[in-house]
């Protein structure tokens, strides 16, 4: 049976790889790996998570952990419990934008410190593969005590200071939350903010019935514009099924690119954090750099990965650290991906400056116009790769060496990297103030990648 365990999280089909007797015997694989006293446990609103966390539960308790249940949540609610109840451990049982029949665990250690290969997954992939047998507690007053479910109350305040101070308009926002773990959310911010929100898919729906909550789908940017348009609103909004991401469009009813709210995002930052650093991933650059420099911060590349930028954002006391791909994280908030936290902050940036958020990012869009990121699906990474590199090294241009290919000319540059978790090759092309050089370049590279 293929591993379930994958390079940032744990990910399978149910029920070959994911089911009860997994989660079971994980919770007891946690607790002999970590000895944890207390390990704070969610799970999404998909059809079989509440099952599965709770065998997920029952391993810890009847390993002799304490636990303390979210119930149904988002992501980032385990990566804040955790750090501010100062647990040991947190799981999160989420098939995030994955298929119907996948599930799976995203995990965080104590201190809100990111699990990674080296540090719990590995570990925990050879434990639960083996013939082990765990200890189970043997005195009924051994096993695990389980809490009474957390409120959302510290949760909440700690969302609310993002904006505590601004002087919020009475803004329209579309909330497209896709059936997922975001609408609860939106309802216990909305009696403390001056919005009106127009909700889309708003309810939890373990069936789905407007398809998988992945904002990227055409389909579903379809019908967050038009809801956009309809409305007369002033933003969208839109989440996967644990809001770990959150998903933009401007009063337009048009989808702003992920790479664009980084450097808004760092910029209304740095008015309260001047020389704050600042972190962006090496897929495209060029608009955080010129932003972030701008206001005064310190732009820092980090390698694409959300455990990279959890551990950067600690070792260099970053301020933000944001990837196109619409994860944003912040430094004072368990240094976790956030899809709360964003669109707080470019609201109150919209109240402050009376601005709409297409003039906010239009102008940065023609600076620094970009492709998105084009997948494709290819044999041999490396091999493409090679031959990408041998193509445009005559030209001498400067190599970027952080994460995958990077080369960069006066004018345009490119990312071409292979996916940790899927047989693809991801492009990346952007240039200075010239859409039609993009269109050009992106056109020559994938002549390139699709050469047999």
């Amino acid at each position: 049976m293929t591993s379930a365990f994958k390079a940032y999280d744990i990910r399978g089909e149910i029920p070959a790889q994911v089911n009860v007797p997994f989660t079971y015997r994980l919770g007891q694989a946690v607790a002999a790996q970590f000895s944890p006293q207390s390990v704070v446990v969610g799970h999404d609103m998909r059809m079989d998570s509440p099952a599965l966390a709770q065998a997920l539960i029952q391993g810890l308790l009847d390993s002799g952990v304490d636990v303390l249940p979210l119930g149904q949540c988002g992501t980032e609610e385990v990566y804040f419990n955790t750090d501010f109840h100062n647990a040991d451990a947190g799981l999160m049982i989420t098939a995030s934008h994955n298929p119907m029949n996948y599930n799976g665990i995203k995990m965080v250690l104590k201190g809100a410190r990111a699990a990674t290969q080296d540090n719990a997954l590995g570990p925990l992939e050879t434990l639960v593969y083996s013939d082990q047998q765990f200890k189970t507690v043997s005195d009924y007053a051994d096993r695990g005590r389980l809490a009474m479910h957390l409120d959302k109350k510290a949760y909440i305040e700690r969302l609310l200071t993002q904006v505590s101070g601004v002087d919020l308009k009475p803004l329209k926002i579309v909330c497209h939350a896709g059936n997922g773990c975001a609408g609860p959310i939106i309802d216990l911010l909305e009696d403390h903010l001056p919005f009106t929100f127009i909700k889309v898919d708003h309810e939890p729906d373990p069936t789905l019935p407007n398809g998988i909550p992945n904002p990227l789908l055409p389909d579903k940017r379809e019908r967050a514009s038009k809801a956009v348009i309809e409305n007369g609103a002033d933003l969208g909004l839109a989440w996967d099924g644990d809001f770990d991401r959150c998903f933009f469009y401007d009063e337009k009813g048009r989808f702003v690119e992920g790479y664009y709210l980084v450097g808004l995002i760092a910029q209304t930052l740095l008015r309260s954090h001047p020389g704050g650093v600042i972190l962006y991933d090496p897929r495209l650059t060029w608009n955080t750099i010129d932003v972030v420099k701008a206001a005064g911060g310190d732009p820092r590349v980090c390698r694409t990965g959300h455990a990279f930028f959890k551990q950067m954002l600690r070792d260099d006391n970053a301020l933000y650290g944001g990837e196109m791909s619409a994860h944003h994280y912040f430094n004072d908030f368990s240094f976790c991906d956030t899809g709360m936290l964003p669109w707080l902050a470019i609201v109150a940036e919209l109240s402050s400056t009376g601005a709409t958020l297409s003039e906010l990012v239009d102008d940065r869009i023609a600076a620094f116009p970009c492709s998105g990121e084009i997948n494709f699906t290819v044999d041999d990474a490396k091999a493409v790769q090679s031959r990408i590199s041998d193509h445009f090294a005559p030209l001498n241009p400067e190599i970027e060496g952080v994460d995958g290919l990077g080369m960069a000319f006066d004018d345009w540059r490119f990312n071409v990297r292979a996916s940790n978790t899927e047989p693809l090759l991801r492009l990346n092309v952007e240039a200075r103030g010239d859409a039609d050089l993009v269109a050009a370049k992106v056109n020559e590279i994938t002549k390139l990648i699709q050469t047999t």
